[in-house]
C-alpha cells in the first residue's frame, strides 16, 4: 500500500503551512485580479495585432481574378521598413493552398551578408474571394491587410497597400517596368493619398540579369527608359 513518505505539510525538505486569516481569503481574489488583468492584456496585444483596416483613398480591387493573380510578382518601389531595410531583388510568389488559402513566399538579397532570405506567410480573403483584400499572417496572432488597390487588365502591374498609408507596394511581372507604366501607377497611388516620395526604388539587378533576357528584353536602366 502507499505510504507517505514525508509528514503532512513537509514537501522537498520544506515546512509548508497554510494561509491564516487576511491572507486566506485575499489569495482567492488576487488570484481572480491577476486573471482578469493578464486576460484584459492578452485581448489589448491581440486587438493590436489585428491591422485590417484599410487606408483612407483606398478602394480593393473588384472582381479580383485570384488565379491570375498567382505566380511571382517583383517589388519595384517600396515605403521601406526594418523587416526589408537593405534588402535588394525583392520579390513575391503567391500560391494556392487546399481550403482557399494563399501561401506568400517573399525573397530578397541582403548585400551585406552575401545572401537570399527567405520569409513565408498565409494570406486569405477578408471580404470575398473576388475583393482584393487579404489579410497576411507571418506568425500568430499578427495578421495584417494586404490590399491589392491597383492593377491593369493584363495583370502585369499591381500596387498593393497595409493597413495604413505608411506600407506600399509597387509590383510588376519583370523586374524592370517602362517609364509610362511607372508614371501611371505613381498617379495613382497619389490619388489614394500616398505619399509618392517616401517610395524606395529597389535595386533588381540580380533578377535583370536572369529573368530580363530570357523575356526578350533589353535592360532599359533605372529611369525605366
Amino acid at each position: 500500500s502507499y505510504k507517505r513518505s514525508t509528514p503532512p505539510g513537509v514537501c522537498c525538505g520544506l515546512h509548508l503551512q497554510p494561509p491564516h486569516g487576511a491572507a486566506a481569503m485575499l489569495t482567492p481574489v488576487m488570484r481572480l485580479r491577476t486573471l482578469a488583468l493578464l486576460g484584459a492584456g492578452g485581448v489589448a496585444l491581440y486587438r493590436m495585432a489585428q491591422q485590417l483596416g484599410v487606408p483612407d483613398g483606398v478602394v480593393p480591387v473588384q472582381p479580383l481574378q485570384l488565379s491570375r493573380f498567382l505566380g511571382r510578382w517583383y517589388e519595384i518601389a517600396r515605403i521601406d521598413h526594418v523587416y526589408e531595410r537593405g534588402l535588394t531583388d525583392t520579390s513575391a510568389d503567391y500560391r494556392l493552398l487546399p481550403g482557399g488559402q494563399v501561401q506568400v513566399t517573399n525573397r530578397g538579397y541582403h548585400p551585406g551578408a552575401r545572401r537570399w532570405r527567405e520569409v513565408r506567410a498565409r494570406a486569405q480573403p477578408v471580404q470575398g474571394d473576388d475583393v482584393a483584400h487579404l489579410q497576411v499572417s507571418f506568425m500568430w496572432p499578427v495578421r495584417a491587410s494586404y490590399v491589392v488597390f491597383g492593377l491593369d487588365d493584363d495583370y502585369q502591374h499591381a500596387l498593393v497597400s497595409g493597413p495604413d498609408h505608411d506600407y506600399l507596394w509597387l509590383l510588376a511581372r519583370t523586374p524592370q517596368i517602362r517609364a509610362t507604366a511607372r508614371a501611371s501607377m505613381l498617379d495613382t497611388a497619389r490619388a489614394a493619398g500616398f505619399d509618392v516620395g517616401r517610395l524606395m526604388w529597389v535595386d533588381q539587378r540580380r533578377n535583370v540579369e536572369q529573368v530580363m533576357p530570357l523575356l526578350g528584353y533589353r535592360h532599359i536602366g533605372p529611369s525605366g527608359r
